[in-house]
């Protein structure tokens, strides 16, 4: 489905119309994958638009930017408000996914070349729905184990949200919908459950829930770890560990967590139906308490919602 284009895109520190948003074909990213992302939702609330965890997302941004040596030219305060302003902007009063990119651009080609090339930093946000389709938080999702497993240790960091790393992602996920399911779930090298193709992975057995630990091959998901944070308040019984793919079989419940995906039941896995086919109770609280944060029913007592003034006049950004 093609994106919903809103007028504006933040593009180094300016509001520019969506189509100017360019780059030069020698961009190092586009040659090398050389760049960092993050993905968001803000929601409409009885308060108004919030951005859900801006700022755990920003710094996250800036951690893989890290990884990767990539300076990136905005302070993370910058990049809040570069997140406000394209919401405010673009006039998204029922809420947005928002897509901060940060990637190394045209200059001198090469790997790793002389002259760094100049850094640019672009903030999009338009409207999106459900990233596994209508219905699929009620309804659940068929999924399969992928062929291709995630990246070993020490290749290349699966803790940064790096572009390149994405291709990993793109290889289980089309594999996926090739075979007629919705997505895939990879193991590691080791043969350890990892994640989905751009989605954390939690299990429920005996009433504790379960998800592979960092360890893992696996990206820390602001999500992910937003479900785990909202379990502790249920006294449900978390554990970060090890999750052999047989135990997928056995579970009385599986689903995704992600900013695209938000918490989404997987009904069957490799044909095999997940405890009884349909989404379990478990899944179906944490879904109400996570939607609650929006909607009002769940105390924002950690201040995720982070409010945009839809009147306020954007400022320009400062490179530094």
């Amino acid at each position: 489905m093609p994106i919903a284009t809103t007028p504006y895109i933040w593009f180094n520190g300016k509001l520019v119309p969506w189509e100017q948003a360019t780059v030069h074909v020698l961009t190092h990213a586009l040659h090398y994958g050389s760049s960092v992302f993050e993905g968001l939702r803000a929601y409409q609330t009885p308060q108004g638009v919030a951005i859900f965890r801006l700022a755990d997302h920003t710094r996250r941004l800036f951690d893989s930017a890290r990884i990767y040596r990539i300076h990136v030219p905005y302070t993370p305060a910058d990049i809040n408000a570069g997140c406000h302003a394209i919401i405010s902007a673009n006039g998204l009063e029922r809420g947005a996914y928002i897509r901060p990119l940060v990637f190394r651009g045209y200059g001198e080609i090469g790997v790793v070349p002389k002259i760094d090339p100049p850094v640019e930093v672009a903030i999009a946000a338009w409207e999106w729905g459900k990233y596994l389709g209508p219905g699929s938080d009620a309804e659940g999702v068929d999924v399969c184990i992928s062929s291709w497993q995630r990246m070993a240790p020490n290749t290349l960091p699966a803790m940064a949200k790096a572009g390149g790393n994405y291709l990993s992602s793109q290889l289980i996920s089309m594999e996926a919908k090739r075979l007629g399911f919705a997505e895939g779930i990879a193991l590691t090298t080791e043969g350890m459950v990892s994640e989905g193709g751009a989605a954390n992975l939690f299990l429920v057995k005996d009433g504790v829930l379960m998800t592979p630990a960092l360890a893992h091959s696996v990206l820390g998901g602001i999500t992910r770890d937003t479900v785990m944070r909202l379990a502790l308040e249920f006294g449900l019984e978390t554990r970060e560990c090890a999750i052999p793919r047989e135990l997928l079989y056995l579970a009385d419940e599986l689903f995704f967590t992600g900013t695209g995906v938000e918490v989404t039941p997987i009904r069957s896995i490799d044909r095999i139906e997940v405890g009884s086919g349909r989404r379990g109770p478990i899944t179906e609280r944490i879904q109400q308490a996570y939607f609650g944060l929006f909607d009002g029913r769940t105390r924002d007592q950690w201040g995720w919602l982070d409010y945009v003034d839809m009147r306020s006049k954007p400022r320009a950004a400062t490179a530094g």
